[in-house]
């Protein structure tokens, strides 16, 4: 896919990387996950960071995987990005230790919310028509509503595998039950909100916000600055 530049005004640029790490790492894996954001402290250039683990075989559920995991990381330039991207010492730890790594290059259009106090700055303009997208929710879910708002995510996430224009969906989260994220990439801003709109995910929309379930949310548009490697068995790049 080719690089789409960052826009004149700001340069910020998230980075996405989904891992599944090798039998033969998989304490090394664990390890990432309670080191958390730590263990990026000397990353350059770094402005926020996540590391997340994700559903069963990537999905949804509260099975968690023993093997796939997220890292989700913000810098304040792209050349930060790029420099994270291809010359780091975390990356390259990943690609030593793991099946499959799938790293991709975001420039957000439009971001709603926050994440522990941090929103995204816009650094693109939104899309044209036929390009394809991708999408971050992430939410933090009130103790006493938690089973209530599975009961309605649940639904809504597992029809993700059958929906026309998506490209790739990924369940991920800092904490299980109550600190979850999803991840997409759409063929297009067209096909997204198709699934938006209809079905069970307007019905969990719908009771997300008569119910109230969240104490934190955000909703963030990417453009696609760069994607490259595998996940779940698919190239991209």
């Amino acid at each position: 896919m080719s690089m789409v530049q960052p826009s004149a005004h700001s340069s910020q640029t998230a980075v996405l990387v989904l891992a599944d790490i090798a039998a033969a790492s998989r304490v090394w894996g664990w390890s990432r996950i309670v080191k958390g954001p730590s263990a990026l402290q000397a990353v350059d250039g770094l402005r926020f960071a996540k590391v997340l683990g994700s559903g069963y075989e990537g999905g949804f559920g509260l099975r968690p995987s023993g093997s796939r995991q997220g890292l989700f990381a913000v810098f304040h330039t792209a050349q930060a990005a790029q420099d994270f991207v291809e010359r780091s010492e975390v990356l390259a730890a990943y690609r030593e230790r793991c099946r499959e790594l799938c790293v991709v290059e975001l420039l957000c259009w439009s971001c709603r919310g926050s994440w522990d106090g941090t929103s995204l700055d816009i650094v693109s303009h939104p899309p044209q028509d036929q390009e394809p997208i991708a999408a971050l929710t992430r939410a933090s879910i009130h103790v006493r509503k938690a089973s209530a708002f599975w009961q309605h995510a649940t639904p809504s996430q597992n029809a993700l595998g059958d929906v026309p224009g998506i490209q790739l969906a990924v369940g991920l989260g800092e904490a299980p039950f109550l600190r979850q994220a999803t991840f997409t990439i759409w063929d297009s801003v067209a096909a997204m909100d198709a699934y938006a709109r209809t079905g069970p995910h307007l019905q969990a929309i719908q009771s997300a916000g008569q119910q109230q379930y969240f104490s934190e949310s955000m909703f963030a548009r990417f453009i696609l600055r760069r994607i490259q490697g595998q996940w779940k068995d698919k190239q991209y790049g």
